[in-house]
């Protein structure tokens, strides 16, 4: 399945959730779901109540939209959730948020994640001193995230971190404003992770 490339404001209203997938703009009365708070379409405002199944699907499909993963890359992770020791949803949510595009973003080098996965892509972001350009590239506790030295006077990365200096850095990880790097200390737990999801529902959605 390719990945979505259309108008992300309306993934947000068919989620019913501000999903903070278009950047700084989230944070403005700009953001469509605080001006159209009903799913888009021409019977967004008249929708039925859902089955226990519509509510699992919708929960999956909002955890993708999150991250920007595909189809596929999300039963993956679950599949590696599944075989891990623990509580599936949580791992699972644990996993997502070490990847490197998303750690980009938390970071506040990127305005969201979408942009943060670009910057990796292009080849502006080291991990312990070497260059990664795989946003998907899972992170441990103790690796060290940075701008790499040829790319620390983009304007564009200077001015997120600026712009997100008013927002905290999440206590699993430290930032280094000046340097343009930072540290993962552990991975997170669930109750440091700030997404509005349900994941039992999404493990209920593949155990089926």
């Amino acid at each position: 399945m390719s990945r979505y490339i259309g108008p992300v404001c309306r993934l947000c209203r068919r989620e019913g959730e501000k999903l903070y997938l278009k950047g700084d703009r989230c944070y403005t009365n700009k953001c469509a779901i605080d001006r159209r708070a009903y799913a888009p379409g021409q019977h967004g405002q008249n929708r039925k109540k859902q089955s226990e199944y519509g509510l699992q699907l919708r929960m999956k499909q909002r955890l993708r939209r999150i991250y920007g993963v595909t189809e596929r890359q999300l039963e993956n992770y679950y599949a590696e959730a599944a075989r891990k020791r623990g509580i599936t949803g949580e791992i699972l949510i644990q996993t997502l948020e070490s990847r490197l595009d998303n750690v980009v973003h938390r970071l506040g080098l990127g305005s969201s994640r979408a942009q943060a996965r670009q910057l990796v892509m292009h080849g502006h972001i080291a991990v312990n001193g070497n260059k990664v350009d795989i946003p998907s590239y899972l992170l441990k506790a103790g690796d060290v995230i940075s701008v790499r030295e040829s790319s620390r006077n983009i304007e564009l990365i200077k001015q997120n971190v600026e712009d997100a200096s008013g927002r905290g850095t999440p206590e699993w990880l430290e930032f280094d404003a000046e340097k343009l790097e930072g540290r993962v200390k552990a991975l997170p737990s669930r109750e440091q992770v700030d997404i509005p999801v349900e994941e039992h529902l999404i493990v209920e959605f593949y155990s089926r």
